[in-house]
């Protein structure tokens, strides 16, 4: 874990504002609500993001898993769309289930899902992969996969690198992999643009870190699937058929992951909070600060 605040969290995003989506202006302000049932009526969809909207680590947020069923009841899809890349989607799942939550395999979206769609065409390639120790890799299996550790050697002989996992990521695998990008330049795809994830006890560096960090030391451009990038809400509309995008709404705790994404895909949106990324923050300073404005504040999902 490591040791940062939401506030320094916010200014590393705004630093890299240059490699995200330009915020698309939907509104100059925003509506303050309780819960969303209040704008239900409004939406025959939405889009959840996890943590900070359904869970807090291993902790439902209250009243979420019953609000859900009265979505369903009432006619309308409820979809998870997360930047959780490094885990599998049963393993998903099976934590949704014993959150109280019940969510089909289909209806929860991640940017793995989302770089795995694209890698479909990107066969006759070696590529290296950031990972965490003992992670699933089937739906990357048509691929030739070489796992980067400590061996100066797999980075050197990469085609390219997908970052999709970094809990077991170090300084000197961060060095090595920059080293041979200066030397020879490759793409890089990031499976997980966050820069930090918030967990019950402070914040993880996640893959969009050591991306970013890469980029700036060596000029290469990383290729981002997931949120706030479009290609990920490509995937959710479509999974939602053909409901028209000014009935779906996403709901998120981040601004420049969930509220922003959702503004590139054209749709609605929410941040919460009293959960997750702003949970005792200043909401209305970061909005101001950013530019990047949902169309409204929900106090708890």
């Amino acid at each position: 874990m490591i040791s940062i605040s939401a506030q320094e969290a916010f200014a590393a995003y705004e630093a890299v504002r240059h490699r995200l989506p330009a915020a698309q202006i939907r509104a100059a302000t925003y509506r303050e609500i309780d819960t969303l049932d209040e704008v239900a009526a409004e939406f025959d969809a939405f889009l959840l993001d996890a943590f900070g909207v359904l869970n807090i680590g291993e902790t439902a947020i209250p009243g979420v898993p019953e609000r859900i069923e009265g979505f369903r009841a009432a006619g309308k899809r409820v979809l998870v769309v997360s930047n959780a890349a490094s885990v599998a989607k049963s393993e998903l799942r099976a934590k949704y289930d014993r959150l109280g939550f019940d969510f089909p395999e289909a209806d929860i979206i991640t940017s793995r899902d989302t770089m795995a769609a694209f890698m479909r065409g990107a066969k006759g390639m070696t590529w290296g992969v950031m990972q965490g120790s003992n992670a699933p890799m089937e739906d990357f299996s048509a691929l030739a996969l070489t796992s980067l550790g400590d061996d100066g050697a797999a980075y050197r002989d990469a085609d390219g690198f997908l970052l999709i996992g970094s809990g077991t990521w170090t300084e000197k695998r961060q060095s090595l992999l920059e080293n041979a990008l200066q030397e020879v330049p490759r793409r890089v795809l990031v499976a997980n643009p966050d820069i930090v994830a918030p967990r019950e006890n402070g914040f993880s560096a996640e893959p969009g870190y050591f991306a970013h960090r890469l980029a700036d030391k060596t000029g290469i451009t990383p290729e981002f699937f997931g949120k706030p990038f479009g290609n990920i809400y490509d995937l959710a509309l479509a999974r939602l058929g053909g409901i028209d995008k000014s009935r779906v709404l996403m709901v998120g705790d981040s601004l420049h992951t969930d509220i922003l994404g959702a503004r590139t895909a054209g749709i609605s949106s929410a941040l919460v909070s009293e959960f997750g990324f702003f949970a005792g923050e200043d909401i209305a300073a970061a909005i101001a600060t950013s530019g990047i404005v949902p169309d409204y504040v929900v106090a708890r999902p």
